[in-house]
């Protein structure tokens, strides 16, 4: 059970305000797509998230504990660019971070450990569409097929929380298609709880248990930096469809960008 609840949260660089007195709560294998213009503070939430980034002001908790300080493999991201390793076999991407969690100093498993290990990547690998592709490079791969590595990469350790920075934008409407199926799947299979950025607004509402629109609700125009974006729309989706085609169970409606006291 994944719970990520967001207090009064202030994210400044400086004298620039980027997001200001964001409340939220999102409960357990939720899908949570995230909408707003450019620069208003989508992707440094999800770095925060990560771990990658610490908020000024304000809590993040996870579970009602304080967000680790940096990021570890409860929490998985797939950018929009592949983070691939070319020098790698598909096999090789995919077995490094149980290798890295089951024998951090080494960087290696051996004998049944490694077994384990490679019987877990090939089943993922299958589960993405890349069972053929195992003794490849990442060059030898398409757009798509890239990204769903980079995908099966994120969630090999099994993540709690899957966070998606516009992981389709650079994809084609057809091979876009078929990666909402292999996330959906993905979802339901692990029972993570994503949370996606996304511009495309129709992706958003297909995809989504809960949509956010992040937006300024204060501006100065001789000062535009003073003041940074919140939550101001945060709207439970309901009908939302998995890949068997059932309804989700529908989703709890507590205020627009509220957290709970």
């Amino acid at each position: 059970m994944t719970q990520v609840t967001v207090k009064r949260l202030w994210k400044t660089y400086g004298a620039q305000v980027v997001l200001e007195n964001v409340n939220l709560h999102i409960g357990d294998h939720e899908f949570v797509t995230i909408v707003g213009a450019s620069g208003c503070g989508k992707t440094t939430f999800l770095k925060m998230l990560l771990g990658i980034e610490t908020p000024s002001k304000g809590d993040f908790l996870i579970d009602g504990e304080p967000l680790p300080a940096e990021p570890g493999p409860d929490r998985g991201i797939v950018f929009q660019r592949y983070s691939l390793f070319p020098h790698l076999r598909v096999i090789d991407n995919l077995l490094l971070g149980l290798e890295l969690r089951g024998a951090p100093f080494a960087g290696r498993l051996f004998g049944a450990r490694r077994r384990r290990a490679r019987a877990r990547a090939d089943e993922l690998l299958e589960a993405v569409g890349l069972q053929g592709s195992a003794d490849k490079y990442p060059r030898q791969l398409s757009g798509g097929m890239q990204q769903r590595l980079s995908i099966a990469q994120s969630v090999i350790c099994e993540p709690k929380i899957l966070l998606l920075d516009e992981p389709f934008g650079a994809l084609d409407p057809g091979i876009t298609a078929d990666m909402h199926t292999l996330i959906l799947q993905l979802w339901n299979t692990h029972r993570m709880t994503i949370f996606m950025v996304t511009h495309d607004l129709q992706e958003s509402f297909e995809l989504g248990t809960r949509l956010l629109v992040f937006d300024k609700v204060r501006h100065d125009p001789q000062s535009p930096e003073a003041f940074g974006a919140t939550i101001t729309y945060n709207i439970p989706l309901k009908g939302h469809r998995t890949p068997a085609g059932t309804a989700a169970p529908p989703q709890s409606t507590s205020p627009q960008g509220s957290a709970p006291s």
